[in-house]
């Protein structure tokens, strides 16, 4: 087997590759809590200690307190609470770890605890947004004027990115329309198409069917599908049990090889609710396993810079993007500098952790002052990403033009 630059092989990923045992109690017989050997390798790695220097804000230091506090040496601490919520929640300390620790379950549970007991406070804005996220149809009215507003080009908020998302017709109709259409015959996949995705930035999905249509993929998607829970785990919230049995449900019932996901946070998510059941595709890690329709590109001097998603790379374990998908957009292509470290979006932590997730792009972001292009185009495979990337331009961290695309939309025949 052989390793691209960035990373990529031809080895299939079924999208969540953790392996975290679903009963935390045990880790290789051990209690998780205590499988930390404090080798400091996630030290390297973790964001929020490389800002701070404080080893209480890693995640060494965090499973200390968390433990201290389980076996009763430490009672209940504020400062517990404060360094739970400064974690990013990127997942780099995971693959980092040699004891193997399951630290991404371990601050889900504790998220949970704090909230549950009223150390830690939702801010009700978030509580809403999660309740809307939970009920497909009420969250795409209510961000309708979202929608509208990015059609006619208005971006109020730094993390809003220009688009053109259809108004009302929902991918379900528009895969439909297009499978009616061209007919293909090729593997038979269902696209989740994701709370916010589908509600605000629609026209992602839309080149997601029109990309794997071409590619002859058969694309359904099916209606009973909703949130993947991602945000309720990043608020400590309940329901997300419910959420993944809603789509467990409906993706089992599509009479498909795989589903296939767009945004590497939500396919994270739906990896774990079906576990062991059917495979979850990223979607350009399945593409690169397509011999794929190649866009033909003015050689204009334009440049694509290429970030990688934590939750995809540290979370599904997807080595990257294939370089064969990179290629078939057309556009020249190289990896971003530092581009398997978070960029600070971390799910909803660019809006509970502002200051950080702000010093955290400002550290990755840099690079686009200088970098060779015109035009310079960010690409990645997250839509959270995407639009943290995008408020880096718009709060004065960047002052060239630059722009942000999905790298789906690089490879749409629509485009």
């Amino acid at each position: 087997m052989t390793t691209s630059p960035l990373g990529a092989s031809g080895e299939t990923s079924l999208g969540h590759t953790r392996n975290a045992p679903e009963d935390l109690s045990l880790v290789a017989g051990r209690d998780p809590l205590t499988a930390c050997v404090h080798c400091g390798f996630c030290l390297e790695v973790c964001p929020t200690y490389q800002l701070s220097g404080d080893e209480n804000n890693s995640p060494r230091g965090r499973l200390r307190l968390w433990r201290e506090e389980a076996e009763g040496r430490l009672e209940p601490d504020p400062f517990t609470a404060a360094y739970t919520r400064e974690c990013v929640g990127c997942l780099a300390c995971e693959p980092a770890c040699p004891a193997n620790v399951p630290y991404g379950e371990l601050l889900e549970q504790t998220r949970h605890q704090h909230v549950a007991t009223g150390r830690t406070r939702v801010p009700f804005k978030l509580r809403v947004a999660a309740w809307l996220a939970a009920r497909p149809a009420w969250f795409q009215t209510a961000m309708l004027p979202a929608r509208l507003l990015r059609r006619f080009g208005i971006l109020p908020h730094p993390l809003l990115f220009g688009g053109r998302p259809a108004i009302m017709q929902s991918t379900a109709q528009y895969a439909d329309q297009l499978m009616r259409r061209h007919r293909p015959t090729g593997p038979r996949v269902a696209l989740l198409t994701g709370c916010l995705m589908e509600s605000l930035f629609r026209e992602i999905n839309f080149a997601t069917v029109r990309v794997l249509i071409e590619n002859n993929v058969q694309v359904l998607v099916p209606t009973g599908q909703g949130c993947c829970g991602a945000m309720q785990e990043h608020l400590g919230l309940e329901g997300v049990d419910q959420l993944r049995t809603r789509n467990r449900d409906a993706f089992l019932a599509a009479g498909v090889e795989a589903v296939v996901t767009n945004s590497s946070g939500c396919g994270l998510a739906t990896g774990t609710a079906l576990e062991g059941q059917l495979p979850v595709r990223d979607l350009l890690d399945f593409l690169g396993d397509l011999p794929l329709k190649r866009r033909v590109r003015p050689q204009n001097g334009a440049r694509v810079y290429v970030d990688l998603p934590c939750h995809l790379v540290h979370g599904q374990r997807v080595a990257g993007i294939p370089p064969a998908v990179l290629d078939a957009t057309g556009y020249a292509w190289e990896l971003a500098p530092m581009a398997r470290d978070c960029c600070g979006s971390g799910g909803v932590y660019n809006l509970q952790q502002p200051a950080n997730a702000r010093e955290i792009l400002s550290r990755k972001s840099a690079f686009l002052n200088d970098a060779a292009g015109d035009p310079v185009i960010l690409a990645t495979s997250n839509h959270v990403c995407l639009m943290q990337w995008n408020s880096a331009g718009r709060t004065g961290l960047i002052q060239r033009p630059y722009q942000v695309r999905h790298v789906v939309q690089l490879l749409d025949p629509g485009d």
